[in-house]
């Protein structure tokens, strides 16, 4: 259900298109994503959506805060993400139960959002080495996601973000999610990690370019 909302708010609020490299997405694997705005989580899981994928989320606790939105993520299985506290490993645990039920989990490798306040694209910040430690704890190899355009739905000042939700159905800006092959991550920590970040850069570097983004043509 949580899918189809993000597919339905998703095309209601600019235009979306999706390219992979693969013909269908494994049944399993861990789906990681860079983190631009509040609204990339439903751009990305529009995007999946159309490839008939549903993944298992892994997010930041606040969102349990909400009503309606916590019985839809806890009916569907997904992660809170309790930063800085001591269930902060708990979300892993889960989701790598999640991969051995033969689930997708998306995560995101930054962690947080990016402090600019333009609405421009910028290559993926440096990842926390949560999709490493996932991936060697459950042997699931990676599928880096690259999204671009999410920033032009929403970023900025509080004041700057509820206006660009609100204009959105009107200026409908493009949006671009590309999926890349799964990879194997290397042993270690820190080179898992920057494996990982390669290879969404890479993901995001398609996607922005498909945007005519001019930090990824630059590139």
């Amino acid at each position: 259900m949580l899918s189809r909302i993000a597919a339905d708010l998703v095309a209601s609020l600019g235009r979306l298109t999706t390219s992979a490299e693969l013909t269908t997405v494994p049944a399993t694997g861990i789906l990681v994503a860079n983190h631009t705005s509040l609204a990339d989580p439903a751009i990305v899981l529009a995007a999946l959506h159309r490839m008939d994928v549903e993944p298992v989320i892994l997010a930041t606790a606040g969102l349990w805060r909400i009503p309606v939105l916590r019985y839809l993520l806890d009916r569907e299985g997904h992660v809170p993400v309790h930063r800085g506290t001591t269930h902060a490993a708990d979300a892993l645990d889960k989701a790598a139960a999640a991969l051995d039920a033969g689930r997708l989990v998306l995560i995101y490798g930054e962690g947080r959002l990016p402090r600019r306040t333009d609405a421009a694209e910028a290559a993926p910040d440096s990842f926390r080495s949560g999709p490493a430690r996932l991936a060697a704890a459950s042997g699931a190899p990676i599928i880096p996601i690259g999204q671009a355009g999410a920033r032009r739905v929403t970023s900025g000042s509080p004041a700057k973000q509820v206006a660009g939700l609100l204009t959105a159905h009107v200026r409908r800006p493009r949006l671009h999610v590309h999926v890349g092959a799964p990879i194997e991550l290397p042993s270690g920590t820190a080179a898992a990690t920057a494996a990982a970040h390669h290879a969404v850069t890479a993901a995001w570097r398609t996607a922005a370019q498909r945007l005519g983004e001019p930090a990824a043509l630059a590139a």
